[in-house]
């Protein structure tokens, strides 16, 4: 099948969601890996739903001679960046102290364990702390402006993908 010279709304909208969830986590991998800022159990969960957008926004794009399938892998596209925004506004909560995150990451110690748990818990591999904000700028975290920005490119989609025209969709 030919390429079509006009692609279905869809097919952008999961382009434009791989593309974005593909620089957000390059970004995040550029400062684990190069800048040396490791990151938290919590920073972990935001890049799976970005993995997700990347796999299901490529689907959507290469769908475009079934715009209903191209619609549909689109809409879990959004759906991968509405969760990567909510886990952000949960993990910048814990990083302002507005809530509390969970003991894996915070430097509670969870209560019940044995003395050989303890032991194990205390001197086991260097925890990265979720409540701590090692990098912001102008004053919002890297959590913050995950949630910020997935939050508002999924919103901005999900409006383009419901009101888009026929002849696009």
């Amino acid at each position: 099948m030919a390429f079509p010279h006009r692609l279905p709304l869809a097919c952008v909208i999961g382009l434009l969601a791989a593309v974005v969830s593909t620089g957000m986590l390059g970004g995040a991998l550029y400062y684990q890996y190069v800048k040396g800022l490791a990151p938290c159990e919590m920073c972990h969960w935001q890049r799976w739903p970005h993995i997700a957008a990347i796999v299901v926004g490529l689907l959507a794009f290469a769908s475009f001679a079934q715009p209903r399938l191209a619609a549909t892998f689109a809409g879990l596209a959004i759906t991968a960046l509405a969760v990567t925004s909510a886990i952000g506004v949960f993990h910048a909560g814990v990083e302002l102290h507005w809530w509390q995150g969970p003991q894996t990451c915070t430097g509670t110690i969870p209560r019940g364990l044995s003395a050989d748990e303890l032991k194990k818990y205390l001197f086991g591999a260097r925890m990265v702390r979720c409540d701590d904000i090692v990098w912001s700028l102008w004053g919002i975290s890297m959590a913050g402006w995950n949630a910020i920005l997935s939050g508002v490119l999924a919103l901005a989609l999900a409006l383009g993908l419901a009101g888009g025209t026929g002849a696009r969709r």
